[in-house]
Parts: structure tokens; sequence; C-alpha cells
């Protein structure tokens, strides 16, 4: 198995920054925005901008190691930023992250959980999927034992627009494996995690 497996993004053959600007423009126009001030008038700009940074994820390899020693307790990663970008109504969704597995015959590099995290959160999102697609890619890449995902996040699409429920949070959950399978496994991740299961 090689020790690490180079994750790229590929650029979108269809990302067309000129026609997102001049799309951006009209959006903010057709809601009686005017775009006349010196303050207002590279907004469009600045707004496609934004987006294809907010769609676009970083490369980074996926660097593993063998596990020499037969570790086999819980590797957790708390409290990593998440951000992403809601589905249905493109308005930012921030948190964090608990990401822990089980490990199997490799390791993984640690700051490699945060990057995994950002792959999936670097698109438009709903957080039940952004869950289990870092879960599942995590138990794919590295035969774990298990593999434990928890995600707390804010939705903006819930706290400034619509029930304006300011200061409420989203919590899900995805267990693999063993943290699935063993209460005690599953307890001793919420427990470290943080989160009262």
């Amino acid at each position: 198995m090689s020790s690490a497996l180079r994750v790229v993004h590929e650029p979108d053959p269809g990302l067309d920054l000129v026609a997102a600007e001049k799309a951006a423009g009209d959006f903010l126009r057709a809601l009686g925005i005017q775009l006349d001030s010196e303050s207002l008038q590279g907004t469009p700009g600045r707004m496609a901008r934004a987006y294809a940074e907010l769609f676009t994820p970083r490369s980074f390899d996926l660097t593993t190691f063998p596990n020499d020693e037969g570790y086999d307790e819980l590797v957790l990663a708390r409290s990593i930023p998440v951000r992403s970008v809601c589905e249905h109504h493109l308005l930012p969704f921030t948190g964090v992250a608990h990401v822990g597995y089980l490990p199997g015959e490799r390791i993984l590099g640690l700051s490699k959980l945060a990057r995994v995290v950002e792959h999936f959160a670097c698109r438009p999102q709903v957080q039940e999927r952004l869950t289990k697609q870092v879960a599942g890619w995590l138990s794919d890449q590295l035969s774990p034992q298990g593999v434990g995902v928890v995600i707390e996040a804010e939705h903006t699409c819930m706290t400034l627009r619509g029930v304006q429920a300011t200061g409420s949070s989203t919590v899900t959950s995805a267990l693999l494996g063993t943290l699935r399978r063993d209460a005690r496994s599953r307890q001793e991740f919420f427990a470290l995690a943080g989160v009262n299961s």
C-alpha cells in the first residue's frame, strides 16, 4: 500500500468567473441593489470569486503510516473548523467536526482529518450528507476498525432568515464499524468528543 494518496480537486471546466460576475450583478440589481457607488461597483466580481473559493477544496496528500505498534484505541481530533454552504439557500453554515477512528493496519497523519472535512465541505452541502461522506471516505481509505464523525454547526439559513432561530445549532453523527456496533466504544467516542449521547 502506498504511504500517500494524492487527493486533487480538478478545476471544473465549466467554471466561468466572467459569467458568474455578470450573473451576480444581475442578481443584485434584480433585488433592487444599485451598484453605482464606488464601494459596490466591484461587488459582483468579489461575490463570484468568493463563491468559487468556497466551492474549491485544496489538494492534499492523504498520508498514512504502518500501524507498527498495533495501536487499537481511539484516535480523535476534536473541534475541527467546518465551513460550508447550505445547498438550499446558498448561505453559509459553520461549526466544528469531531472525527475519530479505531486504527487497523494503517494510521493517518492527524492533520489529514481536517483536510478530509474541508474536502467534502467545499461544495453546496447539507450537514447530514457531509457527515456521512467524511465517515464513509475515511472508512474506505483506511479500512479502520471503526469511524465516528460528529458535526455541530450553525446554519445561517435558519438563524438569519425564516424562523430566525438565533443561537440554535444542528448536530449530526455517523458511526461505522465497531463504533456503531459496540455500545462501550460508541459511548467512549461521544464522551471524548464532548458530545452527550
